[in-house]
C-alpha cells in the first residue's frame, strides 16, 4: 500500500528514505518560528511574562539624570539669586540681591549677615513703594511671581547697560586725553622738523665728554660741558657710565690744569660723581684724586677753587674708610688745620668742622652696631684702622674747634657745639684748662636763656634756642 501511495505522488520506491528526512526538517523549522513569535508577544503585551524586565528604580534614576542635565543646560552661572524675606531672620548668602527697606544685622562673631521683613506694616509698604525704594525699584517677594528665564533676561539687560556706561565713560576719557596730549609719533615728527632728537643721558654725556676732550673746544665750551655734566652725574648709574666713557680720567686731569676755572669745575663734577658711589670712589682713589685735591687745598688758590676741592674731598672721604686712612697718611688733617688759620678762608672753616664731625660720628655708629653679619664685621674692622680722633687731639683741634663758638651765627654755633660734645671725652683736660671756653659758654648761656624765654612766651615749648641752651648747659656740667 505504501508503495502504491508513493507511486501516486510520483516518487519511486527506491527514494523513500529521502522523502521522510525532508518532511522532518520542515516540521522542525515550523516549530521554531512559532516559539519565537509567541515569546515576542508575551514580552510586548504582558510584563509579568517578559523574559527581560527593567526595574522602576532604574527608569526613575535615568529620567532624573536627563532632567538634571536639561536644567543645567538651561541655567547660567551668572543667574541672579534673589533673597526672599520673611518675618524671621534669614541668612543672606554671598551674591544674593535683597530689596531695600529690610532689617539687616551682622553677626560680629561669625561675620554672617541676616535680614527679615520689618515688623511695622508701614515699613513693609515702603518696600513696595517705588519712591522709597530707589535702589532696586519694586521687588515682588513672591517666589512664584517670576521665573529663572525672566531673571536671566533682566540680568542681561543690567549687564548691557553697565557695559554701555563704561564704554561711554572710556570714550569720553580717551577724547579728553587726545585733546590734552599729543601722540608720541606726532611729537617725534615735530622734533624732526625742528632738527631736534630725543637723546638718552648716556648719549648726552658721551657728547659732553667728547667736547671736553676735544682740543678744538674753547675754555668756555669746556666749562659749559663740565657744568652740564655735573647735572647728570648726580645719578648713581650716570656716574658709573662716566667711568666707562673715560670721563673720570678727564676730570682728574682737569685738577692739574693751569686754568682756575677748570680746576674749580672739575672738582665740582668730581664731588657730584663721588657722593655715595663706592664704585666711583674706588676708581678715583686709584687714579690719584686724593693727592691732587690735597695739593689744591694746600697751595695758593682762589677761595672758589678751594671750596669746590673741599666739596670733592668730603664726597671722597664719607663712608669710605680706606680713603680716610690714606687721608691721614698723606697729612690731610694738617692741610685742613692750616686752612682753618688761613685768612680769607672763613667760609670754609665751618665746612671743615662739619666734615670732621661727620667722620667721627660715622665711625661711632658703625662701632655701636650689634650685628653678626660678615659685612658689618668687615666694615667695623676697616673703621678700627682709622685713627682719626687721636690725630685730632694730637694736632690741637680741640681748641681750634671750640674757638668757632665765638661766631655770631646760630647755625655755626650749633654744629660746633655738636662737635665739642663728641670730642669732650677726648679733650676734657684741654677744655677744663681753657678759660676762654668757660667765658664763651657763660656768655652763650645768658644769650640763649633770653631767646629761649621769648620762644616760650610765643608758645614754643621745645624751640631751637632751648635746644642750644640745653647743649651748652650739658657741656658746662661735664666740665665741672
Amino acid at each position: 500500500m505504501r508503495n502504491e501511495e508513493a507511486s501516486a505522488f510520483g516518487i519511486g520506491v527506491s527514494h523513500r528514505p529521502c522523502f521522510w528526512s525532508i518532511m522532518a526538517k520542515l516540521n522542525l523549522m515550523v516549530l521554531l518560528l512559532f516559539a519565537m513569535n509567541f515569546s515576542s508577544c508575551l514580552n510586548n503585551r504582558v510584563a509579568e511574562f517578559a523574559l527581560t524586565k527593567k526595574e522602576e528604580g532604574d527608569l526613575n534614576e535615568q529620567s532624573k539624570k536627563e532632567l538634571v542635565e536639561e536644567e543645567e543646560e538651561e541655567l547660567d552661572a551668572d543667574d541672579l539669586e534673589v533673597f526672599y524675606p520673611t518675618n524671621q531672620w534669614q541668612t543672606i548668602r554671598p551674591g544674593q540681591a535683597i530689596p531695600a527697606g529690610l532689617h539687616v544685622q551682622l553677626n560680629l562673631q561669625t561675620g554672617e549677615k541676616l535680614a527679615k521683613l520689618p515688623d511695622d506694616d508701614d515699613e513693609r509698604k515702603d518696600i513696595k513703594d517705588p519712591k522709597k525704594s530707589r535702589r532696586l525699584g519694586h521687588i515682588d517677594v513672591d517666589p512664584s511671581s517670576f521665573t529663572t528665564q525672566e531673571l536671566k533676561k533682566a540680568l542681561a539687560k543690567m549687564k548691557k547697560s553697565l557695559n554701555t556706561d563704561d564704554t561711554l565713560e572710556e570714550k569720553a576719557h580717551k577724547e579728553d586725553v587726545k585733546r590734552k596730549f599729543r601722540p608720541i609719533e606726532k611729537l617725534k615728527e615735530e622734533f624732526r622738523e625742528l632738527n631736534l632728537q630725543l637723546e638718552t643721558d648716556f648719549e648726552i654725556m658721551f657728547k659732553l665728554i667728547n667736547k671736553l676732550n676735544s682740543s678744538a673746544s674753547t675754555l668756555e665750551e669746556k666749562i659749559t660741558a663740565l657744568y652740564d655734566l655735573e647735572y647728570y652725574v648726580h645719578q648713581v648709574d650716570n656716574a658709573r657710565d662716566l667711568l666707562s666713557l673715560g670721563g673720570l680720567q678727564l676730570l682728574i686731569n682737569g685738577l692739574n690744569s693751569t686754568e682756575p676755572l677748570m680746576k674749580e669745575y672739575a672738582s665740582f663734577v668730581l664731588g657730584a660723581a663721588l657722593s655715595s658711589n663706592p664704585r666711583v670712589q674706588v676708581a678715583a682713589i686709584e687714579g690719584g684724586v686724593l693727592q691732587k685735591l690735597l695739593v689744591i687745598l694746600a697751595t695758593d688758590q682762589a677761595q672758589t677753587v678751594k671750596k669746590k676741592a673741599l666739596f670733592a674731598l668730603s664726597s671722597m672721604l664719607r663712608h669710605f674708610p680706606y680713603a680716610q686712612q690714606q687721608f691721614l697718611k698723606l697729612g690731610g688733617l694738617q692741610v685742613l688745620k692750616n686752612l682753618c688759620t688761613e685768612k680769607g678762608m672763613e667760609l670754609l672753616h665751618i665746612r671743615i668742622v662739619t666734615l670732621l664731625y661727620d667722620l667721627m660720628v660715622e665711625k661711632l655708629l658703625v662701632k655701636d652696631l650689634h650685628n653678626d653679619s660678615t659685612q658689618i664685621h668687615e666694615r667695623a674692622q676697616q673703621y678700627s684702622q682709622v685713627n682719626l680722633v687721636p690725630a685730632i687731639v694730637e694736632q690741637g683741634w680741640c681748641k681750634i674747634i671750640s674757638n668757632f663758638l665765638k661766631t655770631p651765627e646760630h647755625d655755626i654755633r650749633e654744629k660746633v657745639l655738636k662737635t665739642v660734645h663728641v670730642l669732650l671725652a677726648f679733650c676734657k683736660d684741654s677744655y677744663k684748662e681753657d678759660q676762654n671756653l668757660s667765658h664763651t659758654l657763660s656768655l652763650l648761656r645768658q644769650e640763649y636763656e633770653l631767646l629761649a624765654a621769648e620762644e616760650q612766651k610765643e608758645g614754643d615749648e621745645d624751640g631751637y634756642f632751648k635746644e642750644l641752651l640745653s647743649s651748652i648747659n650739658s657741656i658746662a656740667q661735664q666740665l665741672k
